[in-house]
């Protein structure tokens, strides 16, 4: 494959380029895909040509060797996120804008050659937080830890203590130094009839606000009390929606259409990069002379967000070698809108789309929570006014109060709560004068493999759940969506009800 000179770019290093005693240096990360570096021919510095023979390489923290030693025989391995440094010696790079020529070869794709210009800054001197080759050692971790007590003339006790190996955390956190300990909670057994989550579920919330596990522990007995609750999983896929600029609105236009006629080409580029992701569809949406384009993938038991990364700059890079009309190309457009709710995401789904949804016995809600079904009905009309004069992106009470409680205590990302945030609540009074309500989280983003549900404390959640590794997610979106139900008929009910502000006056005030 072909990889056009727009995209080869991002291999190199911003702001890498450093003089040292004979030359330069500069840093390339591959940002691309696996792959092998098989030569490196010439590096060229402000029109100066230096030829394999003077150059070299450092692997990561690793020694340098000369560039001559490469070969389709004699590779080197240049995964995804290896950092390569290159030395030039026998050119002058002082400080401002440099122009930097590489010709180089990776296994597969060929002979490739890509120009970009960086600049060399004043030096200054700046403090920095310690770093060493194995940064996951006790020898690491204590140098930072004696840095910061330093620094901040400050010294810590709880910071510093953790039950879990620090090599086990490598691709979850750089510059590991210190471990927070949020309180766990455990709410119900939930009941849930799901059609991947089935039976009952005790559930592990961290926070460290006061009434949030009685409250949900609350709205888990009432949905118990009417047998439990049924949760759906409707849709699920990951995107990642970059952007193509043209010439003019009608080349943006027809690309649309191109897109559509060489779909099946696309989709084979994209997942070559993942043995699990699928492109379900590209959706393409004009404005202007841009046209921006939503990969929409299905994940498995990932979140997917790098996975689907990393399949559609693939799949973007074909496009960017098979169309000419083509000017300017960003991977990512911010109309994923990741990390950031989002009325697209509400409508076309980021993560999973799930729904729970429970008759509530009437008596059930007499007895436990002193409220009618036609009183929490009507609190339910009128709170949807007050949710559409705020604007919001959920017309229910609290549901990242019990998400963000999951998120942490079983290794989500949390941030991913900007989206799975969002919630659609609809209750209406049955003729058997019971309350039916249900929940719709259109943008719920978990993970029962890869990212943080891996470390230690996060696994063993996942396992009280039943819900932990491959071919679980969807039973871990259930019970969300489950939790979610609890939360929102407990608050609705305690407001309903003026024992809102008494539970937190007893529970929740940490005087």
């Amino acid at each position: 494959m072909k990889i056009p000179a727009l995209v080869l770019r991002q291999l190199y290093t911003n702001g890498s380029l450093t003089p040292t005693g004979d030359g330069v240096r500069f840093s390339l990360k591959n940002r691309l895909m696996d792959a092998r570096l098989t030569a490196l021919h010439r590096v060229t510095v402000d029109g100066v040509e230096v030829p394999a023979s003077r150059l070299t390489l450092t692997v990561g923290e690793g020694s340098s060797f000369p560039a001559t030693e490469l070969s389709s025989t004699h590779p080197i391995e240049f995964p995804l996120r290896q950092v390569v440094h290159v030395g030039v010696p026998g050119v002058a790079a002082g400080t401002g804008v440099h122009e930097i020529r590489l010709d180089f070869e990776i296994d597969g794709m060929g002979r490739l050659e890509f120009d970009v210009r960086d600049s060399v800054a004043e030096t200054a001197d700046m403090t920095r937080v310690p770093r060493l080759d194995d940064d996951y050692t006790d020898d690491a971790i204590h140098a930072r830890q004696s840095f910061v007590e330093e620094y901040t003339g400050e010294t810590f006790e709880h910071l510093k203590h953790y039950s879990y190996d620090p090599q086990s955390l490598p691709g979850n956190i750089e510059a590991f130094t210190f471990s927070a300990q949020v309180p766990i909670g455990i709410a119900g057994p939930l009941t849930v009839h799901g059609e991947h989550a089935q039976g009952d579920f005790l559930i592990p919330m961290a926070t460290t606000e006061g009434t949030l596990v009685a409250s949900y522990n609350r709205g888990m007995k009432v949905l118990n009390l009417s047998g439990g609750l049924t949760a759906t999983v409707s849709d699920d896929q990951m995107q990642r929606a970059p952007v193509f600029i043209f010439e003019s609105a009608r080349e943006a236009r027809d690309f649309k259409q191109w897109i559509a006629d060489n779909y099946e080409d696309i989709r084979s580029a994209g997942e070559s990069t993942t043995s699990v992701g699928k492109l379900k569809e590209v959706d393409t949406y004009l404005s202007n002379k841009f046209a921006f384009c939503r990969f929409n993938f299905s994940t498995g038991d990932a979140a997917g967000q790098n996975m689907v990364g990393r399949a559609t700059f693939a799949a973007c890079s074909w496009i960017l070698e098979h169309n000419d009309t083509i000017r300017r190309f960003y991977l990512e457009s911010n109309f994923a809108t990741d990390k950031k709710a989002s009325m697209v995401n509400i409508m076309r789904t980021r993560g999973k789309r799930v729904t729970a949804e429970c008759t509530i016995k009437g008596d059930v809600l007499r007895q436990h929570m002193r409220v009618e079904p036609e009183g929490l009905f009507h609190h339910y009309n009128v709170a949807q006014i007050g949710s559409a004069l705020a604007g919001v992106n959920n017309n229910g009470l609290h549901s990242p109060n019990g998400i963000t409680a999951m998120f942490i205590a079983t290794g989500q990302d949390v941030a991913n709560v900007a989206e799975s945030s969002a919630a659609i609540l609809f209750a209406e009074v049955t003729r058997d004068g019971d309350l039916y309500m249900s929940v719709t989280i259109p943008s719920l983003i978990v993970a029962t493999h890869g990212g943080g549900t891996g470390l230690a404390t996060q696994a063993e959640c996942l396992r009280l759940l039943g819900c932990q590794g491959r071919g679980k997610v969807h039973k871990l979106a259930e019970i969300i969506a489950g939790v979610v139900l609890a939360g929102e008929i407990s608050l609705a009910s305690a407001i309903s009800s003026h024992d809102w502000v008494s539970s937190h006056e007893k529970l929740g005030r940490n005087r």
